[in-house]
C-alpha cells in the first residue's frame, strides 16, 4: 500500500471505529465498557479498513459488526455461562427469528442488514450456527476432565469466528452471488481460519490460562510446536487461495490480507481491553 492508501484506510478504520461505538451503545449490557473499550471498537474498524482496502465505509459495517457480534457471544459463552442450558439458550436466541435477548437482537439486526436472497440469507445462518456450536464444544472442553487432541481442536476454529466475519461481508459487499460461491471460498477460508486460531492462541494464552479457557498450550503444544504449525498452514492457506483469484479476486485479496495484517497486530496488541 502506498502512502495515501493507508491514509485512506486509516481514515475508514476511525469511521469503522466510530461507527461501532455508536452502533454497540444501542445494545446496553452487550458490551461491558471492562471489556469493550474505544481501543476495541477502533481495532476492529483497522481489522476492516485493512483487510479490504478497496471497501468503502458502507461496506465495512457489516464486517465490522460481524466482528463485534463474535467478541459479544464469545464473552457471553466463554465468562458469563454457567450452564449447558444457559449456553444452549443463547445460541437459540441468536438464531431466532424474534430474538428475546440483547445477543439475538444484534444477530437479527446484522442478518437484517445483509439484505440479500433466501439462499444466501440460510447459507450466512448456517455459519453462524456453525460458529457457536464451535463456542459451545469449547465452552465443554474447558470443563472437561480430558482436553481435545490437537487436531480436533484446530478442527473446531469456527469457534474463532474468522469464517462468519469473512461469509457476513462477502455477502454483504455482493462478492459472492450464490451458496455455490461460498462453498469454494470454503477450503482456503478454514485454512486461514485454522491458521487464525493459533496465531490467537500465540497471542492471548497468558490471559486465557487465568480464565480456563482451552487454547493450543492447555493441550501441550510448546511455543515452537505453534509458530510450526502456523507455518505449514499458512502455507496450505496460501495455495488454496491463489486459484481462487481469478474469479474470485477480493475474496482471495481478504483472505491473504488476514494472514499477513493480523500476524502483524497480534505481534504487538490484542483486541481485548485490559481487566
Amino acid at each position: 500500500m502506498n502512502p495515501f492508501d493507508i491514509g485512506r484506510a486509516c481514515a475508514l478504520a476511525v469511521a469503522g471505529g466510530r461507527e461501532l461505538a455508536g452502533h454497540a451503545a444501542r445494545f446496553g449490557d452487550l458490551f461491558p465498557a471492562g471489556a469493550f473499550d474505544a481501543g476495541l471498537h477502533l481495532s476492529l474498524g483497522l481489522a476492516g479498513a485493512f483487510g479490504s482496502p478497496l471497501a468503502t465505509a458502507a461496506e465495512l459495517q457489516a464486517v465490522n459488526r460481524a466482528s463485534l457480534l463474535v467478541f459479544a457471544v464469545d464473552r457471553l459463552i466463554d465468562h458469563e455461562a454457567g450452564t449447558r442450558e444457559e449456553v444452549a439458550a443463547l445460541i437459540g436466541d441468536c438464531l431466532s427469528e424474534s430474538p428475546a435477548g440483547p445477543a439475538g437482537a444484534f444477530a437479527a439486526d446484522l442478518r437484517a442488514e445483509l439484505d440479500t436472497t433466501p439462499e444466501l440469507a440460510s447459507a450466512w445462518r448456517d455459519q453462524l450456527a456453525r460458529m457457536l456450536a464451535a463456542m459451545a464444544r469449547e465452552w465443554e472442553w474447558s470443563r472437561a476432565d480430558e482436553p481435545p487432541a490437537v487436531e480436533e481442536y484446530l478442527a473446531n476454529a469456527d469457534s474463532c469466528g474468522a469464517s462468519f466475519v469473512a461469509v457476513s461481508h462477502w455477502i454483504a459487499t455482493g462478492q459472492v452471488g450464490a451458496p455455490g460461491d461460498l462453498e469454494v471460498l470454503r477450503p482456503a477460508g478454514e485454512a486461514v481460519q485454522r491458521y487464525l486460531r493459533l496465531l490467537n492462541d500465540l497471542a492471548t494464552h497468558h490471559r486465557e490460562r487465568a480464565y480456563g479457557d482451552c487454547n493450543a498450550f492447555t493441550l501441550g503444544l510448546t511455543h515452537d510446536e505453534v509458530t510450526e504449525r502456523m507455518a505449514v498452514l499458512a502455507r496450505e492457506a496460501h495455495a488454496l487461495i491463489e486459484p481462487l483469484r481469478g474469479d474470485h479476486p477480493r475474496p482471495a485479496d481478504y483472505l491473504a490480507w488476514q494472514i499477513d495484517y493480523s500476524t502483524g497486530f497480534y505481534g504487538l496488541s490484542d483486541f481485548w481491553a485490559a481487566t
